[in-house]
């Protein structure tokens, strides 16, 4: 009997499309000539650390070339990150003074935008608007731009002259931005949808807020003519009030707001956590103001002075005007002071003696109530007071600079009307308060429009708004383990 010797079968080749996920990228590496064997994977391995070795060598190369740190460099970059987390944290106290003073059931919504608006704010910012604001003059004195992102770099003349790093700079200017957005929620409240605020807030930071900012802070028509807000109350403020404003018509006042042309109270549901809001808000503002000096001088105390003697003031004329309109002191009023006399300031914190600051809170906190008062009486439904705040305040402490303002950082001399400037100063902060108010109202309706169009409307449905924005947009409640009042 003849048996014939088969050959065993020979094994067959694995291919690369035949190969599961998990061992398709081992066999995608063996058909790389010359990581077959064990010996040229270890060398393959390598080439990580030689890259990670070769950029330590790079960045040390760099950092020989460097002078040696000096306590003015360190000094001023600590303390403009120390003003950066401030203004940051300021966040929190726009979303409880929002919170607390709405509706229960529009709790989430409320604390949701104020959370997810910084995060937008700082990309969109990064990605174009810190160059926009900060770039390269494209039309003399009104539009700037350097490409995308901005560099980090840090040069030997920075340190050797004590300048801010890039990166410090710009994370102090994306807090301003994320502020500015901010503002608009509280305008808005109770009634707009999640996602086409989402999409407003970016082209806020992205675009509009950038442009009118560089007529300023980056050398514009504005600086050139003399404008002064040294930390916003119309850059930053006003800009924002606007931009809500303008939403806040659009959308029309919520429902139950006016019955018979008559402005209802729709009171908040948690005036605990709007007080410590507005401490809160006290507290970052020390990193807004005095932090816009961008460096630890002698001047840095002086507008943290003048900052909180406006606040006293504007605590103190809203509770006495409240006390005598409606005859008890009104807490409400009482935190809307606090946050007027800090707006009415942000603009001549640097400008103002402090008998001056303290006056110019007063006014503020005496203009936010009837400012309340006089947006209800037009049918506008504002839920936080907050174009009385930073529209109608920010307006007031930019023309106080031209009323009773000094250069004190300079010369010394009045620059007022009744501090011997004559009328120049009030002139331009004028047109200067009434550029960012037309600028922000055009593009601001532009955008609330043409977003409105291609979403299909920017205000929820009628039940959602009665069932309230936490279930129909996020589905959740604040205050799960509470029975609802219908507040």
């Amino acid at each position: 009997m003849t048996i014939a010797m088969h050959s065993p079968p020979k094994r067959r080749k694995s291919r690369l499309q035949d190969a599961s996920l998990l061992n398709g990228p081992a066999l995608l590496l063996k058909n790389i000539r010359g990581l077959s064997s064990r010996k040229s994977l270890m060398w393959f391995a390598c080439v990580p650390l030689a890259l990670m070795g070769l950029g330590l060598f790079n960045l040390s190369a760099h950092a020989a070339e460097m002078p040696e740190l000096n306590a003015a460099f360190l000094a001023n970059n600590l303390w403009l990150l120390v003003a950066t987390i401030l203004v940051i944290f300021m966040n929190a106290g726009f979303a409880m003074v929002e919170a607390g003073m709405c509706r229960q059931k529009n709790a989430v919504n409320i604390l949701a935008k104020n959370l997810f608006v910084f995060a937008l704010a700082v990309t969109a910012y990064w990605f174009v608007g810190y160059s926009i604001m900060y770039g390269d003059p494209i039309a003399a004195g009104w539009l700037f731009f350097s490409g995308l992102f901005f560099d980090p770099t840090v040069t030997p003349e920075v340190i050797s002259e004590g300048g801010l790093v890039p990166t410090v700079d710009f994370l102090f200017q994306a807090a301003f931005a994320g502020t500015a957005a901010t503002i608009v929620s509280g305008l808005v409240a109770e009634r707009v949808k999640f996602g086409e605020f989402v999409v407003f807030s970016l082209i806020l930071t992205a675009f509009i807020y950038p442009i009118s900012g560089s007529w300023q802070w980056n050398g514009g028509w504005l600086s050139e003519a003399g404008f002064i807000d040294f930390a916003g109350s119309s850059i930053v403020h006003s800009v924002g009030a606007w931009a809500g404003l303008v939403g806040a018509m659009l959308l029309g006042p919520r429902i139950g707001k006016f019955v018979d042309g008559k402005a209802q109270a729709m009171p908040g549901h948690n005036m605990a956590i709007a007080t410590l809001g507005a401490l809160i808000l006290w507290i970052g503002w020390y990193g807004f103001n005095p932090g816009s000096q961008l460096a630890m001088d002698q001047w840095v105390p002086y507008v943290a002075v003048t900052t909180t003697l406006a606040a006293a003031g504007g605590a103190i004329g809203a509770t006495i005007i409240s006390t005598i309109t409606s005859g008890k002191p009104d807490l409400t009023m009482i935190i809307n002071g606090i946050l007027a006399g800090l707006v009415s300031i942000t603009a001549g914190c640097a400008n103002l003696t402090m008998s001056g600051s303290w006056l110019a809170g007063l006014v503020g906190g005496v203009i936010v109530v009837f400012a309340v008062s006089a947006l209800d009486s037009l049918g506008i439904d504002d839920p936080v007071g907050a174009f009385s705040v930073h529209g109608v305040c920010g307006i007031w402490g930019t023309l106080v600079i031209g009323l009773w303002g000094y250069d004190i950082q300079g010369s010394g001399a009045g620059i007022g009307l009744f501090t011997g400037g004559l009328f120049d100063q009030l002139r331009i902060q004028f047109v200067g308060c009434a550029a960012y108010a037309i600028w922000t109202v055009v593009t601001c309706f532009i955008a609330w429009k043409v977003i409105g169009t291609f979403f299909g409307g920017i205000r929820v449905t009628e039940s959602e708004e009665i069932s309230g924005l936490d279930i129909g947009e996020h589905g959740m409640e604040a205050y799960p383990d509470f029975a609802s009042s219908g507040n």
